[in-house]
């Protein structure tokens, strides 16, 4: 079997590509670590008034490009920020929850994981043709009925109602949630905020921290009116929910937490 040689001057460029000095080959490892190492690489999708008037258009790399997380990476973020994430690595493939009649057409029977299993990473979740995994399909992952090179990245309310409303998104919020009011201080504004450092990486503003709080609040008084409905809602899921914590107080805070997870700024790197 012969290698591929690319067309490449003998200078840095082509050692880097090559991954030696005098031996023409091919090193992968050596070129994503050379990528993800450059400063370009590394630029902040921050923009900056002095980066928008020198490079309106980001022909010198002088940001990151904002893009919305894969398919796969949206689920894998939302549980890893709740803390349901599973990091095993390898393995057969897992069955997450599905809606009712998606595997009907199909000549398997679906028997949905239990325990850990539900909450591996998306690469793992079975995958066929026939009987799409709805939730990736919403976010634009291909059926892999045909080769695609390129995935669309697409923005549609449904997108929205699987982030508010599938049950993975759910009992993440959930466990986020509870997460949330185990790790943070007494008062509402530090609870807020913690969970918005958790979903976001950075500190809440003084806006974003009103609004969380406002909407806390109607969702606890909605709830203290129905605690049906806050039970309801807490049973969304195979994990344990804590007893400890006040059913209202947490359906509450899992509003606040859906919130947070269904955020642009949440999906997108």
């Amino acid at each position: 079997m012969t290698r591929a040689i690319l067309p490449a001057t003998r200078n840095h460029s082509s050692r880097a590509l090559t991954g030696h000095g005098d031996t023409i080959g091919w090193s992968p490892k050596h070129v994503l670590r050379l990528i993800v190492t450059s400063a370009a690489y590394r630029q902040s999708a921050a923009v900056t008034r002095e980066k928008l008037e020198r490079d309106p258009y980001n022909r010198l790399l002088t940001r990151g490009p904002r893009l919305r997380l894969e398919a796969e990476l949206i689920r894998d973020n939302a549980l890893a920020i709740s803390g349901l994430l599973n990091p095993k690595i390898g393995g057969p493939s897992v069955k997450p929850y599905q809606p009712p009649g998606i595997w009907d057409v199909t000549d398997h029977k679906y028997e949905q994981n239990k325990g850990a299993d539900l909450y591996r990473r998306g690469m793992y979740v079975l995958w066929k043709r026939a009987a799409f995994y709805p939730s990736f399909q919403t976010f634009d992952a291909p059926s892999r009925e045909t080769c695609t090179i390129v995935r669309p990245r697409t923005s549609t309310p449904l997108q929205s109602l699987v982030v508010m409303n599938d049950p993975v998104y759910v009992e993440a919020a959930r466990t986020l949630a509870a997460r949330v009011l185990n790790e943070a201080g007494p008062t509402l504004r530090e609870q807020v905020e913690h969970a918005f450092r958790l979903a976001l990486a950075r500190p809440p503003s003084r806006h974003e921290i009103e609004i969380l709080e406002k909407t806390y609040r109607e969702q606890f008084a909605n709830f203290s009116r129905d605690p049906k409905a806050a039970g309801d809602l807490l049973a969304v899921g195979e994990s344990p929910r804590p007893k400890e914590i006040d059913v209202v107080q947490l359906a509450a805070m899992t509003g606040v937490a859906n919130v947070l997870l269904n955020l642009n700024e949440t999906i997108t790197r």
